[in-house]
């Protein structure tokens, strides 16, 4: 039987980034992701990493800069107004194809907002953030147990592409304590999550560090290309990258999608409250279903589409705390052929279930609104 701990999920984070090979974090400390950084100062030097509490969000994120080109397994986290400061940072590790993982554990917003769960970082997590024409990983676990897999799976999604994973979490998420499963493995097959055995995927070269040159030609990494037409060059091969990705890595959890009138589409701790409204009103039987999309970058619109497709008729609820970011994806994945409505709160407001059982019972009434 595996063995279960009881932990926190910004603690789940940390153990699984220690469980994955991470040689270095660097953080700063900032509510209400703070447990994670407690846990790596405790725990990391005593595996052989390399612990940094670095003297500011700008640090940190060019410290994982330099750990990554050197061929070290790196990580940063923070919450909401941290993440604003490390985009330059980020924007220069996507240029320079590094692989990293960066942990955002939101908190309410605009500017310094408060300390309560919101998932208004959508926007910034998904459309790149920083500058340039660049598309960071971004998955987002839904209980204690994701944030231990999910991670465990950044790691290597990070080094199979050379490119930044986002984990995207909120304050409830990040202080909610669950017992969880270490060293689980799992995959999602046809948009299914499929358990698997435990999997070391660590490459065991790295032949683009920068690890010294003796007997061997200079490597450089770089994000700065001055000759004409070579910056277009890395770019178009930046977009094939982002292309594969689009193609292998889109992730949804499918529950109750059999024959259902409405689906709820949410992610992380809001897919957590939408579930057990929709158990709810099935118990009643009522026909609702729930998409969960795991990958918010890259969206798992194909999925979605074919559900729809197969689904004539139906219509699509989005419930996020945040005044409607992933709405829009919703949209565009299908394309103005099935209806979209809206329930949302920002700020640190937290739709609850009988919020979401009223607004799906409005769906199923035929009380829906194209969202605009």
């Amino acid at each position: 039987m595996r063995k279960r701990i009881l932990l926190t999920g910004n603690e789940a984070i940390a153990r699984a980034a220690i469980d994955a090979g991470c040689g270095c974090y660097a953080g700063y400390p900032i509510t209400p992701q703070n447990e994670l950084i407690a846990y790596m100062a405790q725990h990391l030097p005593q595996s052989g990493g390399v612990f940094i509490q670095a003297e500011s969000e700008l640090a940190a994120i060019n410290m994982v800069f330099g750990a990554a080109a050197a061929g070290a397994r790196a990580m940063t986290s923070t919450s909401s107004p941290g993440m604003s400061l490390k985009q330059e940072g980020i924007s220069y590790i996507a240029g320079a194809e590094l692989p990293a993982v960066i942990v955002n554990i939101m908190r309410g917003g605009p500017g310094l907002g408060n300390i309560w769960p919101a998932q208004s970082d959508y926007f910034q997590a998904t459309r790149g953030g920083g500058h340039g024409d660049y598309h960071s990983l971004v998955l987002a676990p839904a209980s204690v147990q994701e944030a231990y897999d999910l991670t465990r799976l950044a790691f290597d999604l990070a080094d199979q592409y050379r490119n930044q994973v986002i984990i995207l979490g909120d304050g409830m998420l990040g202080q909610m304590m669950e017992p969880l499963a270490v060293n689980s493995r799992w995959s999602i097959v046809n948009g299914q999550r499929k358990e698997l055995s435990t999997i070391d995927h660590r490459p065991s070269t790295k032949n683009w560090a920068l690890t010294g040159c003796v007997g061997r030609k200079p490597r450089v990494v770089k994000s700065f290309f001055m000759h004409e037409g070579e910056l277009e060059k890395h770019n178009l091969g930046l977009q094939k990258k982002y292309a594969r990705i689009c193609g292998k890595q889109q992730m949804l959890e499918d529950v109750y999608g059999d024959k259902a009138k409405v689906f709820v589409v949410a992610y992380g701790i809001m897919a957590r409250i939408a579930k057990a409204a929709i158990g709810n009103l099935r118990s009643r039987g009522q026909k609702v279903g729930l998409l969960r999309p795991i990958s918010l970058w890259p969206f798992p619109g194909d999925i979605i589409r074919r559900i729809a497709a197969g689904n004539p008729g139906v219509a699509f609820g989005v419930v996020e705390m945040s005044y409607g970011q992933m709405v829009q994806d919703v949209q565009l994945a299908l394309g103005g052929k099935s209806p979209v409505t809206f329930l949302g709160r920002s700020g640190g407001g937290i739709p609850s279930q009988a919020e979401i059982e009223r607004f799906i019972g409005k769906l199923l009434n035929g009380e829906w609104l194209n969202y605009d």
